[in-house]
């Protein structure tokens, strides 16, 4: 018995996949057939995926993929939620699904590190000869990562192989001990190493999201919250009386895990802020902001809004969307 109406599934693999531009098109048709919503990139070597949908139609779309040999096998990390993570369906063919400069690109499937299951990961990261790498941004490990994990100042993932090579030179002799949110971009990441001349690298095996749900590590070692890259942002991952907040509001210091993005459309940062923070200070990531918007008004992203809302009255639609739009702007006093 299923405890939520609706699921989100997050899946990869890479394969071969011929006329991929064509099969991308048969694809965005295929989910919005079954009615999914989300986000999905096909290239030559792959598929990477994550979609929404209620319990029978991720059911009817993972069987639709397993009835295909090249994704007979493809592992799904399958989360529970209240509604649709996404707001729209996005399936986009692209030169590659996890994407690294052409001089620096490997494949997973030749080339790539020994897997750890939950269990061995946890036991590993104990240990004092691994450096332990955050494989993902910035941004993404400042609301939560392994205890001890380096925290990688990168914005792309593009930049890991020059980060690497400025950064951890020195631990070549060390066991590398990298990790990601669904395990796809340690794929690459580990193989990366490899190519740098760094022979002992570990990653986790379905990613930050599988360890969460592992009954015996039960996410364990991990502090914050993980991002994620839907409605959600961020998801809990440690199940244990150790589950902690460690990221702070930008505007008043107190604990909080929430990001959103500036009101000022030309900065669109996105900033850790409370909801307090967030009525208190308008949406705005900083004053300069918030003086610029005061000399250019049209850039104002609470405008977009409002137009919304009033497209949507105009027109009488009374969707989930429209809904969402019509909360926010009460939330910040603006209607």
């Amino acid at each position: 018995m299923y405890l939520s109406k609706y699921r989100v599934l997050l899946y990869y693999k890479f394969v071969n996949i011929d006329n991929s531009e064509d099969y991308t098109k048969e694809h965005l048709k295929l989910c919005k057939s079954i009615g999914l919503k989300g986000r999905i990139l096909i290239a030559d070597e792959g598929i990477n995926g994550t979609v929404s949908g209620t319990v029978e139609q991720t059911e009817a779309y993972m069987n639709a993929l397993k009835a295909d040999p090249r994704f007979e096998d493809m592992v799904y990390k399958i989360d529970e939620v209240d509604e649709h993570a996404f707001k729209k369906m996005h399936v986009r063919h692209k030169n590659s699904i996890i994407t690294l400069l052409p001089e620096d690109d490997v494949n997973p499937n030749e080339k790539v590190g020994k897997y750890l299951k939950p269990k061995e990961f946890y036991e590993m990261l104990q240990r004092d000869d691994v450096i332990v790498v955050d494989g993902r941004n910035d941004y993404e490990y400042d609301i939560g990562h392994f205890r001890g994990a380096i925290r990688p100042e990168v914005n792309n993932f593009k930049e890991f192989p020059e980060w690497i090579d400025e950064n951890l030179s020195e631990y070549k002799d060390k066991k590398i001990l990298t990790y990601c949110t669904g395990g796809i971009r340690c794929e690459k990441l580990t193989g990366v190493f490899l190519e740098h001349g760094f022979d002992d690298v570990y990653h986790l095996e379905g990613g930050i999201v599988t360890y969460g749900k592992d009954p015996e590590v039960k996410g364990r070692l991990w502090d914050g919250r993980c991002y994620v890259f839907d409605e959600r942002i961020s998801v809990k991952i440690n199940n244990t009386e150790e589950d902690t907040v460690i990221s702070k509001c930008a505007h008043c210091g107190e604990e909080s895990y929430r990001y959103i993005n500036c009101t000022n459309d030309d900065c669109h940062k996105q900033h850790i802020c409370c909801e307090k923070c967030e009525a208190e200070q308008e949406g705005f990531c900083s004053d300069s902001c918030r003086q610029y918007i005061i000399e250019h008004p049209e850039r104002d992203a609470r405008l977009r809004l409002k137009e919304k809302a009033k497209m949507y009255e105009r027109y009488n639609q009374k969707h989930e969307k429209s809904k969402e739009v019509v909360n926010k702007l009460q939330k910040n006093n603006i209607i």
